[in-house]
């Protein structure tokens, strides 16, 4: 029974992502690239390791998506003035311009998906997913860094 409850999830986010991807080809996003969008938008100057570790991807997927996103117009990457190695991503014109749009697609998706769900059903639902990410996210790391999960406690 246990193995539903990821599946449910899984499907979720499939139905989520599905929907995203054909809203959003009109502006020439696909592929979830607005994931990344979003997340440059809410947090100008971030780098391309935090933006992976927020969106829980690998650094290539981040690489390639950021790499779309600057040749289609959306964002700017700059060298850090700190750390020459490291860049730093930020939204153009282009990029907070349909921000709006992308943000209120965003919560009419989610004032659909928790319809008629009471306030305190919202909280459990966030505590109870939060908790399951924050359990899942050990082995993510583990993963990402190439190890295999047998080597956890």
């Amino acid at each position: 029974m246990d193995y539903f409850i990821l599946r449910e999830i899984g499907m979720v986010a499939r139905c989520v992502n599905s929907i995203s991807d054909i809203e959003f080809r009109e502006i020439s996003l696909e592929k979830g690239q607005y994931l990344f969008l979003v997340r440059i938008c809410e947090n100008p100057g971030i780098n391309q390791e935090r933006l992976s570790n927020m969106l829980k991807v690998d650094k290539t997927t981040t690489a390639k998506a950021v790499k779309k996103l600057i040749l289609k117009g959306y964002i700017i990457k700059e060298q850090s003035e700190k750390d020459k190695r490291s860049f730093k991503l930020y939204p153009n014109e282009k990029a907070k311009e349909i921000y709006e749009f992308l943000r209120k697609e965003e919560d009419y998706t989610t004032k659909n998906a928790l319809k008629d769900f009471s306030d305190e059903e919202k909280e459990i639902a966030y505590k109870l997913l939060n908790k399951m990410r924050l359990n899942i996210e050990k082995d993510w790391e583990v993963v990402k860094k190439g190890m295999n999960r047998d080597y956890l406690d």
